[in-house]
């Protein structure tokens, strides 16, 4: 196990959306996460949940603005106050529905990231904690 500064991918996305543009039909798409062997164990339990949180790195949006546009209403806001993929440490978070797990593939629903997308770690949902 590497322990470094900066976050080390434990899988990638596979899915339809090959550009990073916001389409609101992600949300509800059928994405899969393939996670690398290093990783097997670390799944372990991971079909006990029917939500898991995924974090993923935005590696293909450059780039910033303190004050955007939120993509719901179109009022100009701070950064954090939108869900925008142009952040200065360009990390997501998406609660998704875990479909199913077939050895090291997550298949899962309403994941708003690309094909390819770097995931950086996996987690389970729980309204007690989330």
């Amino acid at each position: 196990m590497k322990n470094t500064c900066y976050p080390e991918s434990v899988g990638y996305v596979k899915s339809t959306f090959k550009e990073p543009v916001f389409d609101e039909k992600m949300y509800s798409s059928i994405s899969f996460i393939e996670i690398y062997p290093d990783f097997a164990e670390a799944l372990e339990g991971i079909k006990e949940f029917n939500k898991i949180q995924i974090l993923f790195h935005f590696d293909k949006s450059h780039g910033y603005k303190l004050k955007q546009k939120r993509r719901t209403d179109g009022k100009l806001v701070g950064l954090f106050a939108t869900r925008s993929p142009h952040r200065p440490n360009g990390i997501g978070i998406t609660t998704v529905n875990l479909l199913s797990v077939d050895g090291l593939t997550l298949e899962v629903e309403g994941l708003d990231a690309i094909d390819g997308t770097p995931v950086i770690d996996i987690k389970p949902y729980t309204s007690k904690f989330d």
